[in-house]
Protein backbone atom coordinates (compact mmCIF):
# COMPACT_ATOMS: atom_id res chain seq x y z
CA UNK A 1 0.00 0.00 0.00
CA UNK A 2 1.15 3.32 -0.39
CA UNK A 3 0.31 6.73 1.07
CA UNK A 4 0.75 10.20 0.06
CA UNK A 5 -1.05 12.36 2.37
CA UNK A 6 -1.67 12.78 5.81
CA UNK A 7 -5.27 11.91 6.30
CA UNK A 8 -6.59 9.02 8.06
CA UNK A 9 -4.49 7.72 10.98
CA UNK A 10 -3.77 10.47 12.50
CA UNK A 11 -3.44 11.47 9.60
CA UNK A 12 -3.66 9.10 7.05
CA UNK A 13 -4.96 9.29 4.22
CA UNK A 14 -4.79 5.91 1.98
CA UNK A 15 -3.23 5.59 -1.49
CA UNK A 16 -3.30 2.16 -2.10
CA UNK A 17 -1.48 0.93 -5.11
CA UNK A 18 -4.01 -1.17 -7.13
CA UNK A 19 -4.24 -3.44 -9.94
CA UNK A 20 -4.95 -2.52 -13.42
CA UNK A 21 -8.66 -1.11 -13.82
CA UNK A 22 -11.20 -3.59 -15.23
CA UNK A 23 -13.77 -2.14 -18.24
CA UNK A 24 -15.23 1.09 -16.64
CA UNK A 25 -14.45 4.92 -16.89
CA UNK A 26 -11.76 3.99 -14.85
CA UNK A 27 -9.76 3.29 -18.32
CA UNK A 28 -9.57 5.93 -19.36
CA UNK A 29 -5.83 7.52 -20.49
CA UNK A 30 -4.40 9.20 -17.90
CA UNK A 31 -3.58 12.88 -18.22
CA UNK A 32 0.10 13.35 -18.76
CA UNK A 33 2.22 15.48 -16.47
CA UNK A 34 5.68 16.16 -17.84
CA UNK A 35 6.77 19.04 -15.79
CA UNK A 36 8.67 17.73 -12.80
CA UNK A 37 7.16 19.37 -10.14
CA UNK A 38 5.10 19.31 -6.52
CA UNK A 39 4.11 23.04 -6.85
CA UNK A 40 1.68 24.29 -9.14
CA UNK A 41 -0.25 27.86 -9.66
CA UNK A 42 -4.09 28.02 -10.32
CA UNK A 43 -5.23 31.31 -11.94
CA UNK A 44 -7.19 32.40 -14.67
CA UNK A 45 -11.13 32.21 -14.95
CA UNK A 46 -11.39 35.81 -13.46
CA UNK A 47 -8.75 35.10 -10.20
CA UNK A 48 -7.93 38.35 -8.67
CA UNK A 49 -4.69 36.58 -6.99
CA UNK A 50 -3.61 33.05 -8.11
CA UNK A 51 -3.52 30.16 -5.78
CA UNK A 52 -1.43 27.17 -5.59
CA UNK A 53 -1.82 23.31 -4.97
CA UNK A 54 0.88 21.24 -3.73
CA UNK A 55 1.59 17.16 -3.74
CA UNK A 56 2.57 16.47 -0.08
CA UNK A 57 3.38 12.03 1.44
CA UNK A 58 2.31 10.52 4.60
CA UNK A 59 5.70 10.00 6.09
CA UNK A 60 8.91 11.00 4.94
CA UNK A 61 12.79 11.53 6.18
CA UNK A 62 13.76 14.50 8.28
CA UNK A 63 16.54 15.11 5.90
CA UNK A 64 13.96 15.42 2.88
CA UNK A 65 11.23 17.54 4.71
CA UNK A 66 12.61 21.05 3.28
CA UNK A 67 10.31 23.58 1.89
CA UNK A 68 10.89 25.25 -1.19
CA UNK A 69 11.32 29.23 -1.25
CA UNK A 70 8.34 29.12 -4.05
CA UNK A 71 6.19 27.14 -1.45
CA UNK A 72 7.32 29.27 1.37
CA UNK A 73 6.61 32.50 0.02
CA UNK A 74 3.48 31.39 -1.63
CA UNK A 75 2.65 30.79 2.40
CA UNK A 76 3.47 33.88 3.30
CA UNK A 77 1.36 35.62 0.82
CA UNK A 78 -2.14 33.43 0.95
CA UNK A 79 -4.95 34.24 3.01
CA UNK A 80 -5.41 30.73 4.04
CA UNK A 81 -3.99 27.08 4.11
CA UNK A 82 -5.97 23.92 3.16
CA UNK A 83 -4.84 20.19 3.79
CA UNK A 84 -7.14 17.07 3.32
CA UNK A 85 -8.32 17.73 7.08
CA UNK A 86 -7.58 20.58 9.66
CA UNK A 87 -4.92 18.56 11.52
CA UNK A 88 -4.81 22.05 14.13
CA UNK A 89 -8.29 21.13 15.00
CA UNK A 90 -7.20 19.18 18.34
CA UNK A 91 -10.84 18.72 19.11
CA UNK A 92 -12.09 17.49 15.88
CA UNK A 93 -8.99 15.07 15.66
CA UNK A 94 -10.00 13.63 19.22
CA UNK A 95 -13.88 13.48 18.12
CA UNK A 96 -13.35 11.31 15.38
CA UNK A 97 -11.50 8.41 17.33
CA UNK A 98 -14.31 6.20 17.14
CA UNK A 99 -14.52 6.33 13.46
CA UNK A 100 -10.94 4.62 13.41
CA UNK A 101 -12.73 1.50 14.92
CA UNK A 102 -14.10 -0.82 12.67
CA UNK A 103 -18.23 -0.82 12.84
CA UNK A 104 -19.94 -2.95 15.52
CA UNK A 105 -17.70 -5.37 17.94
CA UNK A 106 -15.52 -6.10 14.88
CA UNK A 107 -11.77 -7.07 16.27
CA UNK A 108 -8.70 -8.24 14.08
CA UNK A 109 -9.35 -11.45 16.01
CA UNK A 110 -12.58 -11.81 13.87
CA UNK A 111 -10.88 -11.64 10.23
CA UNK A 112 -8.07 -14.12 10.89
CA UNK A 113 -7.69 -17.65 11.74
CA UNK A 114 -6.13 -19.03 14.96
CA UNK A 115 -2.64 -18.68 13.47
CA UNK A 116 -3.41 -15.88 11.48
CA UNK A 117 -3.98 -13.93 14.23
CA UNK A 118 -1.38 -15.09 16.36
CA UNK A 119 1.27 -14.01 14.26
CA UNK A 120 -0.44 -10.38 13.60
CA UNK A 121 -0.47 -9.94 17.49
CA UNK A 122 3.23 -11.17 17.76
CA UNK A 123 4.14 -8.76 14.93
CA UNK A 124 2.97 -5.86 16.59
CA UNK A 125 3.85 -6.43 19.86
CA UNK A 126 7.48 -7.20 18.84
CA UNK A 127 7.58 -3.82 16.78
CA UNK A 128 5.52 -1.51 19.36
CA UNK A 129 3.92 1.32 17.79
CA UNK A 130 2.42 4.51 19.22
CA UNK A 131 -1.28 2.81 19.86
CA UNK A 132 -0.80 -0.78 22.02
CA UNK A 133 -2.51 -3.01 20.45
CA UNK A 134 -5.46 -4.02 22.49
CA UNK A 135 -6.42 -0.80 21.16
CA UNK A 136 -5.64 -1.23 17.21
CA UNK A 137 -6.89 -4.48 17.29
CA UNK A 138 -10.34 -2.63 16.84
CA UNK A 139 -9.01 0.03 14.15
CA UNK A 140 -9.67 -0.09 10.37
CA UNK A 141 -6.54 -2.48 9.31
CA UNK A 142 -5.81 -0.30 6.82
CA UNK A 143 -5.13 2.20 9.77
CA UNK A 144 -3.14 -0.45 11.43
CA UNK A 145 -0.81 -1.12 8.34
CA UNK A 146 0.34 2.52 8.07
CA UNK A 147 1.85 2.10 11.32
CA UNK A 148 4.06 -0.42 10.18
CA UNK A 149 5.27 1.54 7.26
CA UNK A 150 5.48 4.74 9.27
CA UNK A 151 7.76 1.92 11.81
CA UNK A 152 9.65 0.94 8.95
CA UNK A 153 11.07 3.93 7.73
CA UNK A 154 15.16 4.11 7.43
CA UNK A 155 15.25 7.18 9.29
CA UNK A 156 14.24 7.83 13.25
CA UNK A 157 13.07 11.31 11.97
CA UNK A 158 10.76 10.52 9.90
CA UNK A 159 7.70 13.61 9.62
CA UNK A 160 4.87 14.73 7.66
CA UNK A 161 5.23 17.36 5.21
CA UNK A 162 1.69 18.50 6.42
CA UNK A 163 3.28 19.34 9.76
CA UNK A 164 6.36 21.40 8.21
CA UNK A 165 3.72 22.86 5.94
CA UNK A 166 1.28 23.88 9.25
CA UNK A 167 4.73 25.09 10.98
CA UNK A 168 5.21 28.14 8.13
CA UNK A 169 1.82 28.82 8.14
CA UNK A 170 1.64 29.23 12.00
CA UNK A 171 4.53 31.23 11.52
CA UNK A 172 2.65 33.63 8.95
CA UNK A 173 -0.22 33.48 11.37
CA UNK A 174 -2.45 31.95 8.48
CA UNK A 175 -5.18 29.97 8.93
CA UNK A 176 -5.57 26.42 8.61
CA UNK A 177 -8.70 24.31 7.48
CA UNK A 178 -9.45 21.15 6.08
CA UNK A 179 -11.42 19.78 2.35
CA UNK A 180 -12.47 16.87 4.66
CA UNK A 181 -12.78 16.27 7.92
CA UNK A 182 -10.70 13.12 9.63
CA UNK A 183 -14.21 11.07 10.86
CA UNK A 184 -15.17 11.45 7.07
CA UNK A 185 -11.92 10.29 5.70
CA UNK A 186 -12.57 7.03 8.21
CA UNK A 187 -15.53 6.51 7.09
CA UNK A 188 -14.32 5.76 3.35
CA UNK A 189 -12.13 2.87 4.72
CA UNK A 190 -16.12 1.26 5.80
CA UNK A 191 -16.58 0.82 1.84
CA UNK A 192 -13.82 -1.74 1.58
CA UNK A 193 -14.47 -5.07 3.14
CA UNK A 194 -12.48 -5.26 6.42
CA UNK A 195 -11.48 -8.77 5.11
CA UNK A 196 -9.54 -7.50 2.38
CA UNK A 197 -7.48 -4.80 4.34
CA UNK A 198 -6.72 -7.85 6.62
CA UNK A 199 -5.24 -9.99 4.05
CA UNK A 200 -3.22 -7.00 3.24
CA UNK A 201 -2.45 -6.41 6.45
CA UNK A 202 -0.96 -10.01 6.70
CA UNK A 203 0.58 -9.91 3.47
CA UNK A 204 2.63 -7.30 4.70
CA UNK A 205 3.22 -8.89 7.99
CA UNK A 206 4.79 -11.94 6.09
CA UNK A 207 6.78 -10.15 3.54
CA UNK A 208 8.30 -8.33 6.28
CA UNK A 209 9.03 -11.60 7.99
CA UNK A 210 10.77 -12.99 5.16
CA UNK A 211 12.73 -10.12 4.88
CA UNK A 212 11.36 -9.33 1.41
CA UNK A 213 12.94 -5.69 0.96
CA UNK A 214 9.93 -3.30 -0.86
CA UNK A 215 10.87 -2.44 -3.56
CA UNK A 216 7.96 -0.63 -4.96
CA UNK A 217 7.81 1.62 -2.19
CA UNK A 218 11.35 3.11 -2.64
CA UNK A 219 10.57 3.61 -5.87
CA UNK A 220 7.48 5.46 -5.46
CA UNK A 221 9.28 7.18 -2.37
CA UNK A 222 12.28 8.44 -5.17
CA UNK A 223 9.45 9.27 -7.42
CA UNK A 224 7.82 11.78 -5.25
CA UNK A 225 11.50 12.65 -4.48
CA UNK A 226 12.57 13.95 -7.39
CA UNK A 227 8.96 15.33 -8.27
CA UNK A 228 8.12 12.85 -11.14
CA UNK A 229 3.81 12.74 -10.83
CA UNK A 230 4.19 10.63 -13.98
CA UNK A 231 6.30 8.09 -12.78
CA UNK A 232 4.10 8.56 -9.28
CA UNK A 233 0.87 7.69 -11.59
CA UNK A 234 2.19 4.76 -13.28
CA UNK A 235 3.18 3.56 -10.22
CA UNK A 236 0.17 3.82 -7.95
CA UNK A 237 -1.93 2.09 -11.02
CA UNK A 238 -0.37 -1.34 -10.51
CA UNK A 239 0.11 -4.16 -8.35
CA UNK A 240 -1.92 -5.42 -5.24
CA UNK A 241 -4.72 -7.39 -6.61
CA UNK A 242 -8.49 -6.12 -6.05
CA UNK A 243 -8.02 -2.94 -5.05
CA UNK A 244 -8.48 -0.75 -8.36
CA UNK A 245 -12.13 -0.94 -7.53
CA UNK A 246 -12.31 1.37 -4.51
CA UNK A 247 -9.85 3.90 -6.50
CA UNK A 248 -13.06 5.63 -7.15
CA UNK A 249 -13.75 5.74 -3.68
CA UNK A 250 -9.96 6.64 -2.39
CA UNK A 251 -9.33 8.98 -4.58
CA UNK A 252 -11.23 9.73 -8.03
CA UNK A 253 -14.30 10.81 -5.96
CA UNK A 254 -13.14 12.73 -3.52
CA UNK A 255 -11.21 14.91 -5.98
CA UNK A 256 -14.20 15.82 -7.81
CA UNK A 257 -15.83 17.06 -4.68
CA UNK A 258 -12.67 18.90 -3.49
CA UNK A 259 -13.07 20.85 -7.22
CA UNK A 260 -16.43 21.70 -6.25
CA UNK A 261 -15.10 23.09 -2.98
CA UNK A 262 -12.62 25.35 -4.61
CA UNK A 263 -14.80 26.69 -6.75
CA UNK A 264 -16.43 27.97 -4.71
CA UNK A 265 -13.11 29.56 -2.25
CA UNK A 266 -10.79 30.32 -5.17
CA UNK A 267 -12.60 33.15 -6.18
CA UNK A 268 -12.99 34.60 -2.78
CA UNK A 269 -9.22 33.85 -1.28
CA UNK A 270 -5.59 33.27 -2.40
CA UNK A 271 -4.89 29.85 -0.84
CA UNK A 272 -2.19 27.10 -0.50
CA UNK A 273 -4.18 23.34 -1.11
CA UNK A 274 -1.51 21.11 0.39
CA UNK A 275 -2.91 17.04 -0.07
CA UNK A 276 -1.46 13.70 -1.11
CA UNK A 277 0.65 13.88 -4.44
CA UNK A 278 -1.49 11.06 -5.77
CA UNK A 279 -4.38 13.05 -6.10
CA UNK A 280 -2.98 15.50 -8.70
CA UNK A 281 -2.01 13.77 -11.60
CA UNK A 282 -4.10 11.96 -14.36
CA UNK A 283 -6.97 12.19 -16.58
CA UNK A 284 -9.10 12.00 -12.52
CA UNK A 285 -6.41 14.35 -10.81
CA UNK A 286 -6.93 17.71 -9.27
CA UNK A 287 -4.84 19.00 -11.65
CA UNK A 288 -7.02 17.79 -14.96
CA UNK A 289 -9.73 18.53 -13.10
CA UNK A 290 -9.38 22.26 -11.96
CA UNK A 291 -8.31 22.60 -15.78
CA UNK A 292 -11.48 21.24 -17.24
CA UNK A 293 -13.12 23.87 -14.84
CA UNK A 294 -11.25 26.61 -16.64
CA UNK A 295 -8.80 27.78 -14.72
CA UNK A 296 -4.86 27.87 -15.79
CA UNK A 297 -2.95 25.80 -13.87
CA UNK A 298 0.98 25.85 -14.21
CA UNK A 299 3.80 24.54 -12.68
CA UNK A 300 5.95 26.49 -10.16
CA UNK A 301 9.82 25.97 -9.72
CA UNK A 302 10.32 23.83 -6.47
CA UNK A 303 13.18 23.45 -5.35
CA UNK A 304 13.64 22.04 -2.09
CA UNK A 305 15.49 23.33 0.78
CA UNK A 306 16.79 20.25 2.48
CA UNK A 307 18.81 21.97 4.78
CA UNK A 308 15.98 23.87 6.76
CA UNK A 309 15.03 23.11 10.06
CA UNK A 310 11.77 21.44 11.04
Amino acid sequence: MKRFGVGLMMAIIVLPACAQPGKNKLEKKPAVVNNNTLLWKISGKGLQTPSYLYGTIHMICGSDAGLSDSLINAIAKCDEVYLEIDMDNIFEMLGAIKSLQMIGDTTLEDLYTADEYEKVKTYFEKNSSMIPFTMLQKFKPMLASSLLEQKGMQCEDAVAIEQVIMGEANKNKKPIKGLETLKYQAGILDKIPYKMQAMQLLNYIDSTNAGVENKETEMMMEAYKSQNLENLEKMMMKSEPGMMEYYEILLFARNRNWIVKLNELLPKKSLVIAVGAGHLPGENGVINLLRKEGYKVTPVENKIVKTREI
